[in-house]
């Protein structure tokens, strides 16, 4: 369970219920206010060796900025939610690139706002729309903290109108189980082999109980997706992800192999990982590899266009082989 060393918190916080919540719940921690959850000078300027020291703090605000994205996958926008970072350490974190160190939890105790907002967005439109709300977090891990997700499903479960849906890397999900979701939260369990998990995915659920979160999920009545992502093509990569992808067949239960279906997303990585990577965790493996990677804007990179197409079409042989009812939704 995530104990944080020290917090930060905006003033605001404490006119929210969650917030004074938070704020009581973690007394003893040591705290300092500070005006804008965005910009926390002192931690900007940490050395790139103390990454996982930054991942021990929490941070606490008010989401300003609620604006939608529109997107074209799995959702139809990606919607600013009730958290940002997360305390796993992931060496490709995309979080990472974009907020250079800063991809430590953020919590925003506005959720009623954020929610109200979806839910009318949601009720405008003639369709049924599907947001996504963990693009920026992962939902299962925060909820450990706040019982924000709890909350959430069942507050948008009471809507007849729309879809929540998010992706997550840990297996916490018991908590969820018993909500009255109305069959309007898609949940999407993000997956790797096991040795990848083990040696990139630090801090996160085993492969082993992510596959029973979704047989559990799945007896609860949620709709299901699995993403495998991010592909990371080291040495012998189609070897491992054959074998996820047989384990997958083997242990998801009969009825989540009825109609869950597949995201598959390749990796893209950064500079700024690098440097992070070298000094926070010195004895990881690098991920970077010049023969294998193109540039894709300023200081990021993603596999060679040969390369991606031969692993699109490996993924679409072998799901095809062991999932041959089941969607491949994209692969990117």
């Amino acid at each position: 369970m995530f104990r944080p060393t020290y917090i930060y918190y905006e003033e605001k916080v404490k006119d929210y219920e969650l917030g004074k919540q938070l704020l009581e719940k973690y007394k003893d921690v040591p705290k300092k206010i500070i005006d804008n959850h965005n910009n926390i000078e002192e931690l900007r300027t940490k050395q790139n060796s103390e990454f996982p020291k930054l991942k021990q703090l929490l941070i606490l605000g008010t989401r300003k900025t609620h604006k939608y994205v529109e997107n074209h996958k799995v959702s139809d926008y990606l919607v600013p939610y009730t958290s940002s970072g997360c305390t796993a350490m992931c060496l490709y974190c995309y979080l990472v690139c974009n907020y250079n160190k800063c991809s430590y939890l953020r919590l925003f105790v506005n959720r009623e706002e954020m929610l109200d907002k979806i839910i009318k967005t949601a009720n405008k439109s003639e369709k049924d729309l599907t947001f996504e709300i963990g693009s920026n977090s992962d939902l299962v891990l925060e909820n450990t903290i706040t019982g924000n997700l709890e909350w959430t499903i069942e507050e948008f479960g009471k809507n007849n109108k729309g879809f929540i849906t998010f992706p997550t890397k840990f297996a916490f999900v018991d908590p969820l189980l018993k909500l009255n979701h109305n069959n309007r939260t898609i949940i999407r369990m993000s997956v790797n082999p096991q040795e990848i998990i083990s040696k990139v995915e630090f801090g996160t659920s085993k492969l082993n109980d992510r596959i029973e979160a979704t047989n559990k999920l799945k007896k609860a009545g949620y709709k299901l997706g699995i993403l495998i992502a991010p592909v990371i093509m080291v040495d012998g990569w189609k070897d491992l992800y054959k074998n996820l992808i047989e384990e997958l067949e083997q242990k998801l239960s009969d009825e989540v192999k009825k109609d869950v279906f597949f995201e598959i997303i390749f990796m893209t990585y950064s500079y700024v990982h690098t440097k992070i990577n070298e000094e926070a965790f010195p004895n990881a493996i690098n991920l970077y590899n010049k023969e294998n990677m193109t540039g894709r804007g300023r200081g990021k990179y993603m596999y060679k266009q040969d390369l991606r197409k031969d692993g699109e079409q490996f993924f679409r042989e072998e799901l095809g082989k062991h999932f041959p009812n089941n969607k491949i939704i994209y692969i990117v």
